[in-house]
């Protein structure tokens, strides 16, 4: 498994380990019971019952691997309070950007990659996406490029750091 590390805030830990206890003390037994019962079925070569139990406990096992693999590696990131000065780019925060030379804004909360959801109320990128890395430790006023869905080159300029 891979050694980078996850970030994650406490409220996105917790929901890790949930997720991970929910497989491990009821997802398993769940299971368990749908493996017995179709073994008492019978020839288990032509029994697609127990061959679908035996797929989900698979997945279920991975899922369990994976969280494990990721608990061992987060390191939880205390959102910074609004301090005066120019404040950098850091994660947590949420940061407003512009298309340089139009009014068009959008804000963005910079978080790990397991926990960004572009959907959210305020959007929540990952910092290892491409938004997330070129705005990352700068700070208001200063201007990025990210290259559109069209593949051309747009300039980029941080609005507001909160």
């Amino acid at each position: 498994m891979s050694e980078q590390i996850i970030y994650l805030t406490l409220e996105g830990l917790e929901k890790l380990k949930e997720e991970l206890r929910s497989l491990k003390e009821e997802k398993r037994l769940e299971i368990a019971e749908k493996l017995k019962e179709a073994i008492s079925f019978g020839d288990l070569s032509e029994n697609s019952e127990y061959e679908d139990a035996r797929n989900e406990q698979a997945q279920v096992e991975l899922r369990i691997t994976e969280l494990e693999d990721q608990l061992k590696r987060v390191e939880i990131i205390k959102e910074e309070k609004k301090t005066s000065g120019a404040k950098k780019v850091n994660m947590w925060m949420v940061v407003t950007i512009g298309e340089t030379g139009t009014k068009e804004k959008e804000s963005y909360k910079i978080v790990g990659t397991t926990e960004a959801d572009i959907l959210a109320k305020v959007p929540t990128v990952s910092n290892e996406s491409p938004i997330g890395k070129q705005i990352l430790w700068k700070k208001k006023g200063d201007t990025f490029k990210l290259k559109n869905g069209a593949g051309n080159s747009v300039e980029y300029t941080i609005l507001d750091v909160a």
